[in-house]
């Protein structure tokens, strides 16, 4: 276990940079864990973009061609036995993983089954992969990194067949035993297990893809919940070139005692810090464009905002084109949604937006 720890044996200033990262996403954490459980008024929405952009830029990372709004368009309407390409396969298993992790990471164990698991899933509607989904691999295969127009580049070579089912159970161990002990922070520790497994690449295909909902499923384990609202494959799309160096710059010494892992971790705390300002700036919109709200009800809203107090007869006679029976359903949703208040009762009763204070 020790050839593991020893590639965390980072530099002072490496050292330096790590602490802080971590220090401003774990501040973040307890920010944004305190504003999910005192209001859930924008998340829906922004989990449901997130979750989009997130399986679009796995795919793509790995050399799908569909666009966010192909997918958008696609899990609208989902018709399994009509899924007639890759990329619409791939999109769909992605997804329902995805779903699953969101739903069960609490109840999913990092485990050799589970992890196998979850690839029968990532891979359930590829037809091409019938033979090996749930397996580890038996060729030998490569990182290899997917370009426009069909170019790829191999970045290195991954653990031989003959040992992944070894290492796989000492990574796995190792990461579970000190998880436990907690001598080490999290997030360091989820860094090495992705390095590692991308660097094992144990099944025939799909490493790329799990690799990333593993990433999701072990933080929201960690409580950095905000993960699910903001995507992380979609900053490593982003940043393809920089995300293969890191990890190149370990693998260039696997197997030796200087195969450190700075670089990776460093690249991996970066952009978990990036993903914090820009979760923020997303957030931020949603409250001042009003969220996930339809145009009649912005419309309500501003109404309320630039009148209040109003009553629903106020709201009725200045908006004519909303019916009463409309009026008191979309009343109620945003009431609901805690985008409006109510203060009063029957005929009585007046709406003021949050940031209105009655005297």
């Amino acid at each position: 276990m020790d050839k593991i720890l020893n590639k965390l044996n980072f530099d002072f200033l490496t050292n330096q940079k790590t602490l802080n990262l971590i220090g401003k996403i774990d501040l973040y954490k307890g920010k944004w864990n305190a504003i999910e459980k005192s209001e859930n008024i924008y998340l829906k929405e922004l989990r449901k973009i997130a979750t989009i952009e997130s399986i679009g830029s796995s795919t793509r990372i790995e050399g799908g061609t569909l666009t966010d709004k192909e997918i958008k368009e696609l899990l609208n309407d989902v018709k399994i036995t009509e899924l007639k390409t890759r990329d619409e396969q791939e999109v769909i298993g992605y997804y329902d993983t995805l779903e699953i992790i969101f739903e069960n990471y609490n109840d999913i164990q990092l485990s050799e089954n589970y992890i196998k698991q979850l690839h029968q899933s990532l891979l359930r509607y590829s037809s091409k992969d019938d033979r090996h989904r749930g397996s580890y691999k038996s060729l030998s295969n490569k990182v290899v990194a997917n370009y426009p127009y069909g170019i790829q580049k191999v970045i290195f070579n991954t653990t031989e067949v003959y040992l992944v089912e070894s290492e796989m159970n000492d990574l796995i161990k190792w990461t579970n035993e000190e998880l436990i002990k907690e001598e080490i922070h999290p997030l360091i520790i989820i860094g090495l297990f992705v390095y590692e497994f991308l660097s094992i690449h144990p099944f025939q295909d799909g490493n790329g893809r799990l690799s990333r909902l593993l990433t999701t499923m072990l933080l929201m384990k960690y409580d950095y919940m905000f993960i699910q609202y903001v995507s992380f494959e979609n900053l490593i799309e982003q940043s393809k070139k920089e995300y293969y160096q890191a990890l190149m710059e370990g693998q260039k010494n696997r197997y030796k005692e200087n195969e450190i892992i700075s670089k990776w971790n460093l690249y991996f705390l970066n952009k978990i810090s990036i993903l914090t300002k820009k979760l923020d700036d997303k957030y931020d919109v949603f409250k001042t464009k009003g969220g996930y709200l339809s145009e009649r009800q912005k419309e309500i809203q501003s109404f309320i905002n630039k009148n209040q107090p109003v009553k629903i007869s106020d709201i009725s006679k200045s908006l004519k084109n909303i019916t009463i029976h409309t009026l008191k359903k979309d009343l109620q949703y945003m009431k609901a949604e805690k985008m409006i208040t109510a203060i009063g009762k029957g005929k009585g009763t007046v709406y003021i937006t949050e940031n209105k204070k009655m005297p």
